[in-house]
């Protein structure tokens, strides 16, 4: 692919010859992904010894980049989105990608121990091709100090899946959060939970709340079917102000509702705006709506299912139009010292004008006397 032979070599075949100069394994596996979608790349046993790194680099002529490694680095272009499993028993182990991109097609290589060892060693050929469907999640999502989450997770409906969960990225792992079958991460209970799960529409709802600072970062979204994994990502930015969402396509105001299921998880944070207090959003939905005190929708057709809480009663919302009229207000303060400011420049003009006029009364007399007296 793009001058390395290597990669067409293998795109019409489940297997692929590869040449003995790269040091690998005579034959590649050939898999396939969506754009924007994911893929479960699996592994050979290797060394178990606690340690042991384990690896995933691309192929080229110059020989195999390191794109991410079990030791913490994680090539730039890759950041948020690829995992190297644990690995099992047998010494196996997967690499997880998701967020497709056309330039991932290519030659690639998995193993244990030094980059360049011979050892326990897999060649794949990754074809991404172009998704069916458009991504329906949102890459980012923000929330505020104190607040609450909602994050939608999606899958294929027809799929069947042995569990499916959430788990927070970093540096090539994820730590698992929450999943279907009940487990919750020691430090995060209370915090998080499964609001829903809707296998017809292939989605289910992870509520989180409420936020800390240290909950900012990449999360993912996962599905487990066999040795398969479909997974998403998101990353979430948490502020101490009132929460945006980073990419809605349409922004409507209104008047938010907050379901009773949600309601625990919801804690306002409030600023103060032009004199009145205003409650920051407190829910937000990856994939339909992204809430900030008022209503973001994705997509332009239809409503949103999920809503805001009203402000409590002893809460006043700011709109727009509020705003506007406390500004226009505060001009009007404004116009008395102008105006008192221009009468009082008229009057030192009329005061100079006439101090003139006395000046050149009193030239023009003495300048009359003079000349009588010299007629005389």
């Amino acid at each position: 692919h793009k001058g390395d032979h290597h990669a067409w070599l293998c795109v019409t075949a489940p297997t692929c010859s590869l040449p003995t100069d790269l040091g690998a394994p005579k034959l590649a596996e050939l898999l396939h992904g969506e754009l924007r979608g994911s893929v479960t790349v699996p592994c050979p046993p290797g060394d178990t010894r606690n340690g042991t790194k384990r690896f995933w680099c691309k192929v080229g002529s110059a020989g195999c980049a390191l794109i991410a490694d079990t030791h913490g680095y994680v090539a730039k272009r890759y950041e948020g989105r690829i995992f190297i499993t644990p690995q099992d028993s047998s010494g196996a182990f997967k690499v997880l990608i998701n967020d497709l991109r056309k330039e991932d097609t290519g030659l690639y290589r998995c193993g244990t121990g030094r980059l360049g060892s011979q050892d326990s060693l897999q060649d794949v050929a990754l074809q991404v091709t172009t998704a069916s469907s458009p991504p329906r999640s949102p890459k980012f999502l923000s929330g505020t100090v104190g607040g609450s989450l909602s994050v939608r997770c999606h899958h294929d409906p027809q799929g069947s899946y042995e569990t499916k969960y959430l788990c927070r990225w970093k540096a090539a792992s994820c730590s698992l959060l929450l999943d279907l079958d009940g487990f919750v991460h020691e430090s995060y209970k209370g915090r998080i939970r499964i609001a829903s799960s809707d296998q017809e529409k292939g989605t289910y709802t992870v509520v989180m709340g409420p936020l800390r600072e240290d909950d900012a970062g990449w999360y993912w979204c996962g599905a487990r079917s066999g040795h398969t994994e479909h997974t998403s990502a998101v990353k979430l930015l948490i502020q101490k102000g009132t929460c945006t969402s980073q990419n809605p396509e349409t922004y409507t105001l209104g008047n938010p509702i907050l379901p009773s299921s949600l309601a625990a998880y919801s804690t306002p944070t409030q600023r103060s705006t032009a004199g009145t207090r205003n409650t920051a959003g407190t829910t937000y939905t990856v994939g339909t709506t992204y809430t900030t005190g008022t209503k973001y929708t994705a997509g332009t057709t239809g409503t949103t299912g999920t809503q805001l809480p009203t402000a409590p009663p002893s809460t006043s919302v700011t709109s727009r139009s509020s705003i506007y009229h406390k500004s226009s207000s505060g001009e009007s303060h404004l116009l008395p010292v102008v105006l008192s400011a221009l009468l009082l420049l008229i009057f030192i003009t009329i005061a100079i004008l006439v101090l003139a006029k006395i000046k050149l009364q009193k030239e023009t007399g003495k300048l009359a006397r003079h000349h009588l007296l010299g007629c005389s």
